[in-house]
């Protein structure tokens, strides 16, 4: 399977915006690239809408009732940069783990009265990437998180076997967390393909953001592929690729670039 885990150093850390602005350049590229939001938690209970989800209007071969129910933030986010429209099947092998209370993946599953099989996952992604050229799987939280009493999010990216990508934010304190994330990831023998920070406020950089990026890269001997600046229009629940500005979408297309997919 070809694609890419994307990981953070914490929650709410970028990973989603790093994550759309990822699938959207890959298929303006004309690369066959889906979304996986692997387990979501803070899902909406509402009515099934393709209209609002973004599916194509037809019946699926074997529908999840979930799916049908539960909104899956992250992923619409995805779907909606890169103006995509999928079946309702591909859309459950997208997010085949969803549950409405905001906590960690294995207390949500507890609370539901089930447990997140890791093997239904990475069957998901498989089936998945037989229709798709490529994968970009977005991990829930931090690397640490638990999905089950026994595997944590580093073991569903053991399973999955893509690169992976680090989300950081750029300001104070990100030297620690980065460089922790990293000799983690790495004591796993997982491929880190690079760290990507991404800017929350408008604020400039100054001397502080800059040196932690040089100090994470001498640490870490992780490159920074870049900085994704900071863009009102990525705080939208259904932003659109073509609508952000120039400075966004250069630094994704350099990022990509260094990705060499």
């Amino acid at each position: 399977m070809k694609g890419f885990f994307v990981t953070g150093t914490d929650t709410d850390i970028g990973k989603t915006a790093l994550s759309a602005l990822l699938l959207a350049e890959l298929r303006r590229r004309g690369i066959n690239t889906a979304p996986m939001k692997p387990a979501q938690t803070g899902c909406k209970l509402e009515g099934f809408r393709p209209e609002a989800l973004g599916l194509e209007n037809q019946e699926a071969q074997s529908p999840k009732p979930k799916v049908q129910s539960l909104s899956v933030p992250d992923l619409d986010y995805s779907l909606s940069m890169a103006s995509m429209t999928v079946s309702e099947e591909s859309y459950s092998n997208m997010s085949p783990y969803t549950f409405e209370p905001a906590c960690s993946p294995h207390l949500a599953a507890e609370l539901a009265g089930t447990e997140i099989d890791l093997a239904e996952i990475v069957i998901a992604a498989r089936t998945l990437a037989a229709e798709y050229e490529f994968i970009v799987a977005e991990g829930a939280g931090g690397i640490m998180v638990p999905l089950n009493r026994r595997e944590s999010m580093l073991d569903l990216m053991q399973a999955l076997k893509c690169p992976i990508l680090l989300a950081a934010r750029p300001g104070l304190g990100t030297i620690n967390h980065t460089l922790l994330s990293i000799r983690a990831l790495r004591a796993d023998g997982l491929d880190i393909a690079g760290i990507v920070f991404v800017a929350s406020t408008p604020d400039e950089p100054g001397f502080i953001e800059d040196d932690n990026f040089n100090t994470v890269e001498q640490f870490g001997k992780v490159p920074v592929l870049g900085i994704i600046p900071y863009c009102a229009q990525l705080s939208a629940p259904t932003p659109s690729y073509n609508d952000l500005p120039i400075p966004v979408v250069s630094e994704v297309e350099k990022i990509v670039n260094q990705l060499g997919v």
